[in-house]
C-alpha cells in the first residue's frame, strides 16, 4: 500500500483516484469545492482541507488541476506539508514553457516534479485505459514507472527534457479539437446537402484518414512539396464546400480558405496541398 495524495477532484481526477483506490492505495485527495470530492471519500479516500493537510506523508503526489497558475498555487500551498522524499506527478495539460520554467524552479528547491499529462477519458482512468506521457529525469521516472504502470494502458516516456510531454499533449489535443471541428463542418455541409449524418461516417469507414495522415505527414517530413493535389485545386473545393453548405456553419472550411488564399497570392498554388506545413510559408 502506497500513501498517495491526490489534489483536484474534478472528472479526470476523480478518476484516477478511483482507480488507485481500487489497487489497493491508501489515498488522500484534496478539492477546492469539497463537496465534489465526497464520492471518493465513500469509496475509501480521505478529505483533507488544505493542500498541505492532503501532502502529509504522502509518497506520491497527483496534481490534476485546471491551468499552470493553478498548478502554481496548489504547489506553493502543499509545500509546508510535503515530505521530503515525495514525488509530485503532474497530470495538466500545461504550457510548455511554463512547465520546463516550473521544473527548474522546483529542482532547485529540492522537490521531485515529473509532468505527466493524459489522453484518457474520466471512464479510461478507471479502468486503466489511455495514454500517460512522462517527462523528466529518468533517475525519477524509473523511481515511479512500475508504481504508475496500473494507472494507463500505454505509460509513455518521453525523455529528460521537461517541456515534451506538454508540447506532446498539446499537439495531440490540437489534432483532436481539428478533427471534432472539422467533422463538425463536414456535418453542416451533409444537412446542408440533405444526407443523412449517419452516411457520412460511412464515408469514413471506407476512406481511411489515419492513413492519408500517415501518407501526407511523411511527404512534409520529408520536404516533399511535388504536386499531387495542387493548393489551387484544393481551394477549388474548399470554395464547392462553402457553396454547398450554404447557411451552414463551416468555420474550418472558411479559414482554411483564407490561409490558401494568402499562400496562392505569394506563388504556392501550384505546389501541393502539403505546402500549407511548409516551414517559413
Amino acid at each position: 500500500m502506497t500513501k498517495v495524495a491526490l489534489l483536484g477532484t474534478g472528472l479526470l481526477g476523480s478518476g484516477i483516484a478511483e482507480r488507485l483506490l481500487a489497487l489497493g492505495n491508501d489515498v488522500t485527495v484534496w478539492n477546492r469545492t469539497p463537496a465534489r470530492a465526497e464520492v471518493l471519500c465513500r469509496l475509501g479516500a480521505r478529505l483533507a482541507e488544505t493542500p498541505a493537510a492532503a501532502v502529509r506523508d504522502a509518497a506520491r503526489v497527483h496534481l490534476v488541476l485546471l491551468d499552470d497558475a493553478t498548478v502554481d498555487a496548489v504547489v506553493d500551498a502543499m509545500r509546508p506539508g510535503l515530505s521530503p522524499d515525495a514525488i509530485v506527478l503532474d497530470h495538466t495539460t500545461n504550457a510548455p514553457i511554463a512547465t520546463a520554467v516550473r521544473t527548474r524552479q522546483l529542482q532547485h528547491a529540492g522537490i521531485a516534479y515529473l509532468h505527466a499529462p493524459v489522453f484518457m477519458s474520466p471512464a479510461a482512468a478507471r479502468s486503466q485505459g489511455g495514454h500517460m506521457l512522462v517527462a523528466g529525469p529518468r533517475p525519477l521516472y524509473e523511481a515511479v514507472e512500475a508504481y504508475l504502470t496500473p494507472l494507463t494502458r500505454d505509460l509513455w516516456y518521453v525523455g529528460e527534457r521537461p517541456d515534451l510531454a506538454a508540447a506532446f499533449k498539446l499537439f495531440g489535443n490540437a489534432m483532436l479539437f481539428l478533427m471534432g471541428a472539422g467533422l463538425a463542418d463536414v456535418f453542416h455541409m451533409a444537412d446542408a446537402l440533405g444526407v443523412d449524418r449517419a452516411q457520412v461516417l460511412g464515408v469514413f469507414d471506407r476512406v481511411r484518414m489515419d492513413t492519408v495522415l500517415g501518407i501526407r505527414g511523411k511527404k512534409v517530413l520529408s520536404g516533399d512539396y511535388s504536386t499531387s493535389f495542387t493548393l489551387t485545386t484544393a481551394r477549388k473545393d474548399a470554395r464547392l464546400m462553402i457553396e454547398s453548405a450554404g447557411d451552414e456553419p463551416v468555420p474550418l472550411v472558411h479559414a482554411l480558405a483564407v490561409r490558401m488564399d494568402e499562400l496562392i497570392a505569394s506563388g504556392h498554388g501550384g505546389l501541393d496541398l502539403a505546402v500549407l506545413a511548409k516551414p517559413g510559408t
